[in-house]
């Protein structure tokens, strides 16, 4: 195997593992109180937003903008809407899937539904994002390379294993509201961030066609991720907040500021 997709590979694990990192802070929470989950949804809900712009839509257009024939905005726009009517059809698709589990069972199935719609928005980013650092590593074999190249490409794999600690907390706390166990609830947080190693090799070995792809992918994820945070998230983190309206909503700041920061300190 090419040195440089093993590169990608090793890179992309370490990614995984900051996302599992994340996932374990469920592992604080010995009770499911209502409060600290509130925060902890807006948290990742803000998480969500930030990231959508920052580490998704924003590259999206830089990189249209130099390897796609259309305009920027154009390739932004069409994959940001085509990742939320996946989404949407997604949704649609779970509904009527637990519309029949209901008429079979007699009892409903919202949890079920929740879970798979978040678990799906967050395995589609990371999808982008695997591609993202092995684009990095492969574009290295195309000719001599320098120390600052290869710093370029771990700077690329730092960044979102950075960002991916907040993310692996986005799916396992809510796992944890909605009562799942801590270990259950760490287990899909953590394996919502293993297609990134799978992503990162195809990346490393598809380099060329990658970078024209890669453009729809970031904004696939962004339109998918944005409509997940406002229909699914926010509306079940502000649940119960009569006696303290505003503590998911600065939870929701919080956690766009802390992916803001990230992204921009980290490039």
């Amino acid at each position: 195997m090419n040195h440089f997709v093993v590169m990608a590979l090793i890179a992309t694990l370490g990614t995984w593992f900051v996302t599992a990192l994340g996932a374990a802070m469920v592992v604080f929470f010995t009770s499911p109180n209502p409060k600290s989950l509130n925060i902890m949804l807006g948290f990742a809900s803000g998480v969500m937003i930030a990231a959508s712009f920052w580490s998704l839509l924003q590259p999206a257009i830089e990189r249209a903008a130099v390897s796609s024939n259309l305009p920027a905005y154009f390739v932004a726009t069409a994959g940001f809407l085509c990742g939320a009517l996946f989404m949407w059809a997604s949704d649609k698709v779970v509904s009527l899937a637990r519309r029949k589990t209901d008429s079979t069972e007699g009892k409903t199935n919202e949890r079920l539904h929740r879970i798979i719609m978040l678990i799906l928005s967050i395995t589609l980013h990371n999808i982008p994002e695997g591609l993202a650092v092995g684009v990095a590593f492969g574009a290295l074999q195309g000719g001599s390379y320098g120390p600052e190249d290869l710093m370029g490409a771990i700077s690329v794999a730092v960044g979102i294993g950075l960002q991916n600690f907040p993310e692996g907390a986005a799916v396992s706390v809510p796992l944890r509201r909605e009562g799942y166990s801590r270990r259950k609830s760490f287990l899909f947080g953590q394996a919502s961030g293993m297609v990134e190693p799978i992503a990162g090799v195809l990346g490393a070995l598809l380099v060329v066609y990658v970078e024209t792809i890669l453009p729809y992918a970031l904004s696939f994820a962004a339109g998918a991720m944005i409509l997940v945070a406002v229909h699914e998230l926010i509306p079940e983190c502000q649940r119960n907040q009569q006696s303290q309206p505003y503590l998911a909503t600065m939870g929701i700041v919080l956690g766009f500021a802390v992916m803001m920061l990230l992204d921009v300190m980290l490039g």
